[in-house]
């Protein structure tokens, strides 16, 4: 299929590899040299659009690829108070957005793996969670999608918790996410149950960023098939 490209720093050219080795053709890439190539005429070319750049303009570009009636695939974390509008425009559309904070095939088990220990530990008031997320210095947002995601699905399941908050909790409903931000680390979260005799951690540890570019691949693959607003369970399954 021809897949084309919104965003050309590492993870585009990491996803331009793994597209080709998965026997895909690149029609369009575009970084910020080339902005005004994004119009509806090329986005046409592309079978899928897999779109990683930042919060700034990801609204504009998912909104742009509703209006050429291409698919598009995002990981790009921090637009997310603009979920309403961009799922408003794209089912007012017929389009398909699959979005994901983070296309690790780990991180969505780690996901499935916080959820289940979440749901024991309602049963264990004496447990508090915390987590700590740790990545490269040119990441934008703080704290990660990734993270943001895990606190969202704690407080969800919690009987105590209300919100989560960045940096250290002042009170007992809340969650606290301590965000750092150091060398070229592509990504690490530890989520850490305390109680005054133990505590108890899970971490998901990135090694490379191949595995991120590979899942949004395979998302890219799974939207020509199915239409309207995806996600990684829907392709994982679970």
């Amino acid at each position: 299929m021809n897949i084309g490209l919104i965003g050309y720093g590492r993870m585009g050219k990491e996803l331009e590899n793994i597209a080709r080795e998965r026997g895909h053709e690149i029609s369009l890439v575009i970084d910020i040299n080339n902005v005004a190539d994004l119009t509806v005429e090329n986005l046409r070319k592309c079978d899928v659009i897999i779109e990683f750049t930042v919060p700034s303009s990801a609204v504009s570009n998912y909104l742009a690829c509703f209006e050429a009636g291409v698919p598009v695939v995002s990981g790009t974390t921090g637009w997310l108070k603009s979920r309403d509008l961009v799922h408003e425009a794209c089912t007012r559309s017929g389009g398909t957005f699959f979005y994901s904070s983070n296309f690790s095939v780990g991180v969505n088990l780690f996901f499935e793996l916080n959820k289940k220990l979440a749901g024991m530990m309602v049963s264990q008031p004496g447990y508090h969670p915390g987590i700590k997320e740790v990545h490269h210095t040119r990441k934008l947002d703080s704290p990660s999608g990734t993270a943001i995601a895990l606190a969202e699905d704690l407080v969800g399941l919690s009987p105590v918790l209300k919100r989560w908050t960045s940096g250290k909790g002042e009170t007992p409903d809340e969650l606290a996410i301590i965000s750092d931000r150091t060398g070229d680390v592509p990504g690490i979260h530890t989520v850490t149950w305390e109680s005054e005799d133990d505590s108890i951690e899970i971490t998901h540890s990135a090694r490379s960023r191949r595995g991120f570019a590979f899942g949004a691949v395979l998302a890219a693959e799974y939207c020509l098939d199915h239409k309207g607003i995806l996600n990684m369970r829907d392709m994982l399954k679970f």
